[in-house]
């Protein structure tokens, strides 16, 4: 991929770009790039120290807006807006048999299995349990096939392994295309992609302080069946 094509801002503190669907923010297999590697590359070939810092993440087959440290100085003051829960992050999501509210929140218990690289929800005392919650609202409802599928937004109030596809699967509303945690229908779709985008990031610049806020538009085929109305999903 281009790299450049896919950042949104940039100055020598920070980096904003538009992870695409499929790309690793970092991985440990040699012949697959990630984003990390990509970041380092683009600096370097612009004679600037490749310092970048990870301060959030997606998942490999999710797209949305994401940011970076360019410095160590910039990574402390973003990480201490992660750590204060000042980050504003908002997704998009397509999901099967969308709830029966039109807005709401959910809270669960999550805990991480490293093993299987999976998370699942289980009892707030368990070993391992971290508090996990979301709001949402629904945009549109559309019938698939005889399948009822709902345009969801949603804001992570936290940010867990796997979080909302495992919310949005226990409460009985697998994503399109997720055949991790999905339904047979959900796997029925995993040609799609999964359909989740971090289209909208908010937060504070580490140096200025200045209000940073990015928006992007879903591209994933799940997504399309609603982008016949483009206010639908207006930011």
């Amino acid at each position: 991929m281009n790299i450049e094509e896919a950042i949104i801002y940039e100055d020598k503190d920070i980096l904003v770009l538009n992870k695409p669907a499929g790309l690793a923010v970092q991985t440990k297999r040699i012949s697959e790039p990630d984003l990390e590697s990509l970041l380092r590359g683009y600096l370097a070939g612009k004679g600037e120290e490749p310092y970048i810092g990870i301060i959030h993440r997606l998942d490999q087959p999710v797209e949305g807006v994401l940011v970076f440290a360019k410095t160590r100085e910039a990574a402390a003051g973003l990480n201490r807006q992660i750590q204060q829960n000042k980050f504003q992050k908002y997704y998009y999501a397509v999901v099967w048999n969308g709830p029966f509210e039109e807005r709401g929140s959910l809270t669960d218990y999550i805990r991480k299995d490293g093993r299987t690289n999976t998370s699942a929800v289980c009892g707030r005392d368990e070993k391992g349990a971290k508090r996990a919650s979301l709001s949402y609202e629904v945009v549109e409802r559309v019938v698939v096939e005889n399948k009822t599928r709902a345009l969801m937004r949603i804001c992570l109030e936290s940010g867990r392994h796997h979080q909302i596809r495992v919310q949005m699967a226990h409460a009985g509303c697998p994503l399109v295309g997720d055949y991790k945690y999905g339904t047979v229908e959900s796997e029925s779709k995993k040609s799609e992609g999964i359909a989740l985008c971090a289209y909208r990031l908010v937060f504070a610049h580490p140096r200025t302080g200045e209000k940073h806020d990015y928006a992007i538009e879903p591209t994933g085929s799940a997504f399309r069946v609603f982008m016949k109305n483009k206010e639908i999903l207006g930011t």
